[in-house]
């Protein structure tokens, strides 16, 4: 197996280079940008690239783009993308249009040669490969969206409101209903997320509030 890495630490990509020599695996380049590795696998493209998410010059999504162009131009290549951080919004991208050879791991879990050499086989014979952190990620999103979806459209309103610290009085100002009527909105949405309610009042529905507005939270996060 012939292998390019791209990376734009040093030592990482050093000691990438030496783990894979160490096990038998050909490094055939070694490069520090995106623009480097385009350019020196042009003639001769390796089995699979290695590339780093963020490199040179925005340190954004450089990695996604280098991976999409080496796809594009070199048909049976496997890529293989690399980040510190579970980025799943910019790892997504590698994913559109049917993909095939391409994969996704976090640098945590590449010290580990076997579970590296297995990805690099798969995506070589045209496997799709994803970090099992990232898919758990992925499906707690799906859990929170759904979640939300139980809500209808004024309650994710008043917990919207909620989110913000404003008081039941506040909410039902801001959304010209009465205290009654945003009370029951409020005991609703405690019963849609699964929260116990009693009584809406008093310290136990401020800790309900609390867990009602980190669900909406987490569900808003960028993914």
């Amino acid at each position: 197996m012939r292998v390019a890495v791209a990376e734009d630490s040093g030592i990482f990509r050093q000691a990438l280079v030496t783990l894979l020599t160490t096990v038998g695996i050909e490094v055939a380049v070694s490069a520090a940008s995106g623009e480097e590795l385009l350019a020196r696998v042009a003639g001769d493209p390796p089995d699979v690239a290695i590339v780093d998410l963020h490199m040179p010059p925005t340190h954004t999504n450089e990695g996604v783009v280098a991976a999409r162009r080496l796809l594009e131009r070199h048909a049976g290549l496997g890529v293989l993308v690399l980040s510190a951080y579970n980025e799943t919004p910019q790892a997504m991208e590698l994913f559109r249009d049917q993909p095939r050879g391409v994969g996704y791991l976090l640098k945590d879990h590449v010290t580990d040669v076997e579970n590296l050499r297995s990805a690099l086989e798969r995506v070589m014979r045209g496997e799709v490969v994803i970090d099992p952190d990232v898919v758990s990620r992925l499906v707690e999103a799906r859990h929170r969206e759904h979640e939300l979806a139980r809500l209808s459209e004024r309650e994710r309103g008043v917990l919207a409101l909620m989110a913000e610290g404003h008081s039941n009085a506040g909410i039902g100002r801001r959304l010209h209903l009465s205290a009654r009527t945003v009370e029951d909105h409020v005991r609703s949405i405690f019963t849609k997320l699964g929260i116990t309610s009693s009584a809406t009042g008093g310290p136990q529905d401020s800790n309900k509030r609390v867990l009602a507005v980190l669900t909406w939270l987490r569900a808003a996060e960028p993914r």
